[in-house]
């Protein structure tokens, strides 16, 4: 990992938002405050138009240039049974029901309520973070892990490459 690595680590910002329409090269989301169309970064799977979903809340990088790009997604949850041994069942209408292991922002939610579970970071198959909210500002979802992961793997330059 190069200095210029690190830089951009420390240059982009992440806020969270609800995704209302979705095309293959960008999504429509509410962030709290406004709705926005974001293009989605390089990195994200296609096809997207199959992968993301009205409801699903982002995370989008913003760098200091102005640029902003979608760069990770959690699903709308419903919880189905009590936290067991670390882990908890959820069902996703994309996935049907899934075993996630809890994150540390997890807070205990009755069965029927939702959360916010997302696939393949931190090494974890599914894990489930914090409850599904009406502002998509106030999400407790792991944004320090998402930085972390692009950081840690130079993804920042591939999200936001240099410009002429």
């Amino acid at each position: 990992m190069t200095n210029a690595d690190h830089s951009w680590g420390a240059a982009v910002r992440l806020t969270t938002a609800v995704v209302l329409t979705v095309t293959e090269d960008a999504c429509s989301a509410w962030t709290g405050e406004v709705t926005t169309s974001v293009r989605f970064a390089p990195q994200f799977p296609t096809p997207r138009i199959e992968r993301v979903s009205p409801g699903h809340l982002v995370a989008i990088a913003h760098a200091a240039d102005g640029r902003s790009a979608v760069v990770w997604r959690w699903f709308d949850a419903v919880v189905l049974d009590d936290v067991s041994g670390g882990s908890v069942t959820v069902w996703e209408p994309a996935h049907g029901r899934v075993t996630a292991r809890v994150h540390d922002l997890f807070i205990t939610q009755p069965p029927g309520n939702r959360a916010y579970a997302s696939l393949g970071l931190r090494g974890d198959d599914w894990w489930v973070s914090g409850p599904v909210v009406a502002n998509p500002i106030d999400a407790a979802v792991e944004l320090s892990d998402v930085q972390g992961l692009y950081r840690e793997n130079g993804l920042w330059p591939k999200v936001f490459p240099e410009t002429d």
